[in-house]
């Protein structure tokens, strides 16, 4: 199968401007990413991973450069998007499934019209899909952390983008938790048929190898490297410990936070 590029950036800068300052927080960034494509996005804090991803999202205007999706110039949000962030972001006065379902009636809004019930059969689908059907009902002050995050993603996929954007998703989940959501994501992303181009921040190194088809590893202002992660899926946590492949991407992804240079050549798949 051959993948067709679904999002390309080209010579991409954003500067922030103020009366008293000016910041370049991207500074000519090029990038392809691949229909059904599964991309993490990981650098050191403050180096414009979340910059980047605001762009894609269309609330950001770069200052230079652009951004494309299926060859159409990204000018601001669109319904071939959708955004799960890492606080949930839920109406706390709606349950569960009122959020799902108001997120689709949104999302179709201008394109078509989508009746009250079905909105709640596709809300109550995907509800069941993150394992939560049966609190439907609850709104997200009545649900963990954990749960509320599964109401997140429930919601995005509802909605039907084409591309996902997640901005540290599980970073405010405990580990037992954010072991099951990722396993959860990956799970949901494999078995959809029309599979959903997924741009992933994280900070967590183990996180984006296990997840990723591509990291995009970035440093201030730009993209250090791209790396393939030629790892079989299904992937396995506990069976990843063991596997070659991972250890030297994991190593080499230290260094790099480190700031130490090697020689092992990961891009295009050579050695990993």
């Amino acid at each position: 199968m051959i993948n067709l590029s679904l999002i390309k950036i080209e010579n991409l800068s954003l500067t922030y401007e103020t009366e008293k300052t000016r910041f370049k927080a991207l500074d000519n960034i090029n990038l392809e990413i691949n229909k059904g494509e599964f991309v993490c996005l990981i650098g050191s804090s403050g180096c414009g991973k979340s910059t980047l991803l605001g762009v894609l999202e269309g609330l950001l205007s770069p200052s230079e450069g652009k951004v494309y999706i299926n060859n159409k110039e990204v000018n601001g949000p669109g319904s071939d998007r959708a955004v799960v962030f890492q606080n949930y972001s839920l109406f706390p006065w709606m349950s569960a499934r009122k959020n799902v379902a108001f997120a689709i009636v949104e999302s179709k809004r201008g394109s078509q019209k989508i009746k009250k019930h079905d909105a709640y059969a596709t809300a109550d689908e995907f509800l069941n899909k993150v394992g939560l059907y049966e609190y439907r009902n609850k709104q997200p002050g009545e649900l963990s952390g954990g749960m509320q995050q599964r109401v997140a993603i429930a919601r995005a996929l509802a909605c039907n983008p084409e591309i996902l954007l997640m901005d540290e998703p599980f970073g405010a989940i405990d580990a037992k938790t954010r072991d099951v959501l990722q396993q959860l994501l990956l799970k949901l992303w494999e078995e959809d048929e029309e599979k959903k181009t997924i741009v992933f921040v994280t900070h967590d190194l183990e996180e984006a190898i296990f997840l990723a088809d591509k990291i995009v590893f970035m440093e201030p202002k730009g993209i250090k490297e791209v790396i393939n992660v030629n790892i079989e899926r299904p992937r396995n946590k506990e069976k990843l410990l063991s596997n070659d492949r991972y250890r030297s991407l994991r190593s080499r992804l230290v260094k790099m936070f480190n700031n130490e240079d090697d020689n092992i050549d990961l891009v295009g798949g050579a050695g990993i």
